[in-house]
């Protein structure tokens, strides 16, 4: 899945100030994801007390995730154009939470991608761009929603509040305020850096500096409350193809493995952690990630 290049600029090479950090040695193992569970920070979201100010005072009281909500089998469904054809819609819906991104349609495509929809993770340019029509939409509506901007690898968080990377505050505001019960969270913007530390620390070179796909931030979020994350055409099936995404004939070259995000050292560590045979990769077009309430995890 590939995020707008309208974020950042592909001819800055580190626009957002990150310092150098040394390439990982060659030796990581297929269960790094339960190393996560104690290098990497708990997954964290914006909290009302994190700054004093109107972004915050509309944050729910209630949490993205209750400390008890765990689940079996989890979807993250990529918006990828291989999933045309594919007829995975009914599989998809038999997990017990499915993750979609941005504007993605389901309506029209249930026989590819499914119906359900358990929580959303948008980039700020959908909550803040008005082709999105964000506020409006019934596409975001009764449902989980987390939405990320980037910082400055070592900007503060009064400095992000007051020149975020797109101005979604307004936009967000009014969401929360005509909808009052919404589950709508922001993630932390320093959880996302602390996300590249560990995949640069697990990768044998230089990754671009900019931060992780909202991939795989749905899969750190999920990995601590899953017994297993099912991922949805992340790594190209036989079925590729040069469109972006399932639901528009936009044509992109660079869709697949990214021009913006880590995207090729991301999908080189799920298909490390991956337990599906090769066929079902890239036959039937998903990979199985164990969560850290896997056997594999809790055996160590």
């Amino acid at each position: 899945m590939k995020e707008s290049s309208n974020y950042g600029s592909v001819k800055n090479e580190n626009p957002y100030n990150v310092p150098y950090r040394p390439q990982a040695p060659n030796n990581v193992k297929s269960d790094w994801t339960c190393d996560m569970a104690s290098s990497v920070e708990k997954f964290r979201t914006l909290e009302k007390n994190d700054i004093d100010h109107m972004l915050t005072k509309n944050i729910p009281d209630v949490p993205l995730f209750d400390d008890n909500e765990v689940f079996g089998t989890c979807a993250i469904i990529s918006n990828a154009a291989t999933l045309r054809n594919s007829n995975l819609g009914y599989f998809i819906d038999q997990h017990d939470l499915v993750l979609r991104f941005n504007n993605a349609p389901t309506k029209g495509y249930e026989k590819d991608v499914g119906s359900k929809t358990t929580i959303r993770i948008l980039n700020s340019q959908v909550v803040t761009k008005p082709q999105f029509q964000f506020v409006s939409s019934p596409l975001y509506k009764r449902l989980k929603l987390l939405m990320w901007d980037p910082s400055n690898y070592t900007s503060s968080i009064n400095e992000w509040i007051t020149n975020p990377e797109h101005n979604f505050i307004d936009n967000y505001i009014s969401f929360r305020k005509s909808n009052p019960r919404s589950n709508f969270h922001i993630v932390h913007p320093q959880y996302l850096w602390r996300l590249w530390d560990y995949i640069q620390d697990h990768t044998t070179a230089h990754i671009r500096r900019n931060p992780p796909s909202s991939g795989f931030l749905g899969l750190a979020m999920l990995l601590p409350r899953c017994t297993v994350v099912n991922m949805f055409e992340f790594i190209p099936s036989e079925r590729m193809t040069h469109r972006c995404h399932y639901y528009h004939e936009k044509v992109d070259v660079t869709c697949t493995f990214g021009i913006w995000h880590p995207l090729a050292a991301e999908k080189l560590l799920m298909l490390t952690a991956n337990t599906m045979p090769d066929q079902t990769v890239f036959h039937t077009g998903f990979l199985s990630i164990p969560g850290y309430k896997s056997p594999i995890c809790t055996s160590l």
